[in-house]
């Protein structure tokens, strides 16, 4: 009886041993799934909020003119820009 329970302890270690790097591997793979399904979701709002400005950029007017203002410097034709310059602090001696 003895001899029989050795036997399938032994069996038992084997046959861990044997999966247990398999097992791991799984593991690995389904952690790589999770990292990329976030990285999808993130990567489809991101897409959807592009495709949202780009639908502002071709069918508002004033969104484009906002735009080219703030991000391209464009004025309109007499208009003067004012930059707000911070002054420096003079140095400590």
């Amino acid at each position: 009886m003895l001899k029989n329970a050795l036997w399938l302890f032994g069996f038992t270690v084997v046959l861990l041993l044997a999966f247990l790097p398999s097992y791991v591997k799984m593991q690995e793979l389904k952690e790589k799934n999770r990292e990329y399904a976030q990285r999808i979701e993130i990567l489809t709002r991101r897409n959807i909020q592009l495709e949202r400005e780009q639908h502002l950029l071709e069918s508002d007017p004033a969104y484009l003119e906002k735009v080219a203002r703030e991000k391209m410097g464009l004025i309109r034709t007499g208009e003067k820009v004012y930059r707000m310059v911070p002054t420096q602090k003079p140095a400590r001696q």
